[in-house]
């Protein structure tokens, strides 16, 4: 078999968010010499020397998230996670991936240069070249439960990294297994030390202040805006609340995020989120909201959808305004518009109602399209919106 090949086929998007492939990811390790906790509550897997001594010369002075929108993975997102960790040749540095299911396959695309898993200089397309730019290991934890969630053992491994992805895979696991553990608490402090955390898809869905929590399966677009409060409709923290759902990062104040908008075509069930975080205002808003509609600064509601082969990557500037900063990046080889969407509503909903379709008009949409714009998520500067309307559960116009 030539396993370079069968690489490839195993870990190209889908296949290191899900490990559909599980079993012969299972052969790649152990070619590769990975190594799992056997009889554990939990997998782990490394490639590289998780032992190695680090000497990264500063700390992370500010924040660094990157969202990503499942589909293939971006190259460009992982290699910034590692330059804002201050990780460069010599220094080595930790990068451990978690999630409930799946395999280790992000383990050789993040730490190898290309499919002859190499340590070179010159970095392959669809791989990060991680080692060749001073990364010491990649490590997976496969965390199912709470009680792995749990283990001191996990905690470590997790509490040592220098930046941190949370793969694909439903997020449900991840708010009902992961939420309130030790776990929690690990990531919680990771995000105080400004340590670089991303997701993606599932992974994704938890970095805002508030999530999509999938408890009851997914929704439709169609389903979210012909009555918000659909039994599948669940949201996290719940009922809603200013400290926020899960992970809860402070660049993501009053967000609620979502991917594969494009592809899964899922604006409307995006702006039905986003409405269901609007508190009432006399007759309008939403039962059980909290947040304002407008061009407030602060407690506005706000959503952010990302295409597949998307990554957003935000930051955290130094100075008296210190704003949270964002740009996009994609593969060079995209076949996909890879754009990111900022939605906010102007003013609240006026039909929103268990059971009732959603009615809310001037619903702001930013599109961001290329890689050079850098969009401003402190004041939600940076990029000219366009609106559209949600009226009795149908979108009025095109919002792509």
């Amino acid at each position: 078999m030539n396993l370079s090949f069968f690489f490839r086929l195993t870990t190209r998007g889908l296949s290191r968010r899900t490990g559909v492939r599980w079993a012969a990811g299972m052969v790649l390790a152990a070619s590769l010499g990975l190594s799992a906790a056997a009889g554990k509550p939990y997998s782990y897997f490394v490639t590289g020397n998780a032992q190695a001594s680090v000497t990264l010369p500063t700390p992370p002075s500010t924040p660094s998230l990157v969202l990503m929108g499942g589909g293939p993975d971006v190259d460009a997102a992982f290699r910034w996670m590692l330059t804002r960790a201050g990780i460069q040749p010599g220094t080595g540095g930790r990068f451990v991936v978690i999630r409930a299911t799946g395999t280790e396959a992000y383990n050789p695309y993040i730490y190898y240069s290309d499919a002859a898993f190499s340590t070179s200089t010159t970095i392959a397309e669809q791989w990060v070249g991680g080692a060749a730019l001073g990364l010491s290991s990649v490590e997976t934890l496969v965390i199912p439960n709470a009680n792995a969630a749990n283990d001191p053992f996990v905690n470590t491994v997790l509490g040592k990294a220098h930046a941190v992805f949370i793969a694909g895979g439903d997020q449900s696991d991840y708010i009902k297994s992961w939420k309130g553990t030790k776990l929690d608490q690990t990531l919680q402090a990771l995000v105080q030390n400004k340590v670089p955390i991303g997701g993606t898809s599932a992974g994704l869905a938890v970095l805002g202040q508030f999530d999509f929590a999938a408890l009851k399966g997914t929704v439709t677009s169609a389903q979210a805006l012909s009555d918000p409060f659909n039994k599948a409709m669940t949201l996290d923290p719940n009922p809603l609340s200013l400290a926020g759902g899960f992970i809860a990062p402070p660049a993501l104040a009053n967000t609620v995020l979502d991917s594969h908008l494009d592809s899964r075509d899922r604006m409307g069930r995006l702006i039905a989120f986003v409405a269901r975080l609007v508190a009432p205002d006399a007759a309008f808003g939403c039962p059980g909201g909290i947040l304002a509609a407008g061009t407030g600064r602060s407690a506005t509601a706000r959503g952010i959808g990302v295409g597949v082969e998307t990554a957003l990557l935000v930051q955290g500037n130094p100075g008296a305004d210190a704003a949270f900063t964002a740009r996009r990046v994609t593969n060079p080889s995209t076949s996909t518009e890879s754009a990111v969407y900022f939605v906010r509503p102007l003013s609240p909903p006026t039909v929103c109602a268990p059971g009732k379709p959603l009615t809310m008009t001037s619903v702001e949409i930013k599109k961001l399209a290329d890689s050079d714009t850098v969009f401003n998520l402190s004041d939600w500067s940076g990029l000219v919106g366009y609106t559209v309307d949600a009226i009795a559960g149908a979108l009025t116009s095109s919002p792509y």
